[in-house]
C-alpha cells in the first residue's frame, strides 16, 4: 500500500477545537482593538459601546468553550469567567451611563478575576498543549487588572483605546497557543505517517 494512502489519525476533537477557538479569539481580539483605535476613538459612543461589547464577547465565548469541553459543571473556572464577565459587562454599561464610578475600576476588578479563571483554566488543560500562553495570559491579566485599579483613580471614562493594549496581549496569547496546537497537531500527523 503507498504511503500516501495511508489512514492518518486527524487531531482529537478538543484539540483541533482549541484551535480554532484560540484563532477566533485572536482574530476578534485584533478587530476589537482596530475599531478601538480608529472609530472608537473618534467617535465616543462607538468607544462606549466596544467597552460594553469586550466583556460581553469574553462571556460569550468562554460560554462557547465550557459548553464544548464538557458543559459548564465540569469547568468551573469558566463557568465563574462568564459569571465575572457578564456582570462586568452590566457595570460598564452603568459605569457609562451614569458615571458614578470609574470605569476603568470596573475593567481592573474583571481583568484580575477573569485572569485568575484563565489561569486556572490553563492549568487545567495543561495536556492539551499550548496552555502555557494560557496561564502566562492569565497572570498576565491580574497584573493588568492590578494596573487598572491604581489608575482607575485619575480616569472616569475612558475611551475604547486605553484598553487596546491589554486586549492586544490577550490576542497575542491567544495566537500563541493556536499556533503552538497547530503545530503539534501537525507533528504527530508526521509521525503517524511516518510510522
Amino acid at each position: 500500500m503507498p504511503q500516501s494512502s495511508r489512514h492518518v489519525p486527524s487531531p482529537r476533537p478538543q484539540a483541533t477545537w482549541l484551535q480554532t477557538y484560540y484563532f477566533t479569539r485572536a482574530a476578534v481580539s485584533v478587530a476589537w482593538i482596530a475599531l478601538a483605535v480608529t472609530v472608537g476613538q473618534a467617535t465616543p459612543l462607538i468607544g462606549a459601546v466596544l467597552l460594553v461589547l469586550y466583556p460581553a464577547w469574553d462571556a460569550a465565548a468562554n460560554y462557547l468553550d465550557a459548553t464544548r469541553a464538557g458543559g459548564l459543571r465540569v469547568n468551573p473556572s469558566q463557568t465563574l469567567n462568564i459569571a465575572v464577565s457578564s456582570l462586568t459587562t452590566l457595570a460598564v454599561a452603568a459605569a457609562l451611563l451614569a458615571q458614578a464610578f470609574p470605569v476603568l475600576a470596573v475593567f481592573g476588578v474583571w481583568a484580575v478575576l477573569s485572569g485568575g479563571f484563565q489561569l486556572a483554566t490553563g492549568v487545567g488543560r495543561w495536556r492539551s498543549g499550548g496552555q502555557w500562553a494560557m496561564v502566562l495570559s492569565g497572570a498576565q491579566s491580574v497584573l493588568a487588572g492590578a494596573y487598572f485599579l491604581k489608575m482607575a483613580g485619575a480616569v472616569t471614562a475612558p475611551a475604547a483605546a486605553v484598553i487596546a493594549p491589554y486586549a492586544g496581549f490577550g490576542a497575542f496569547y491567544f495566537l500563541v497557543s493556536a499556533i503552538w496546537l497547530s503545530v503539534k497537531a501537525r507533528r504527530n500527523q508526521d509521525s503517524a505517517l511516518a510510522g
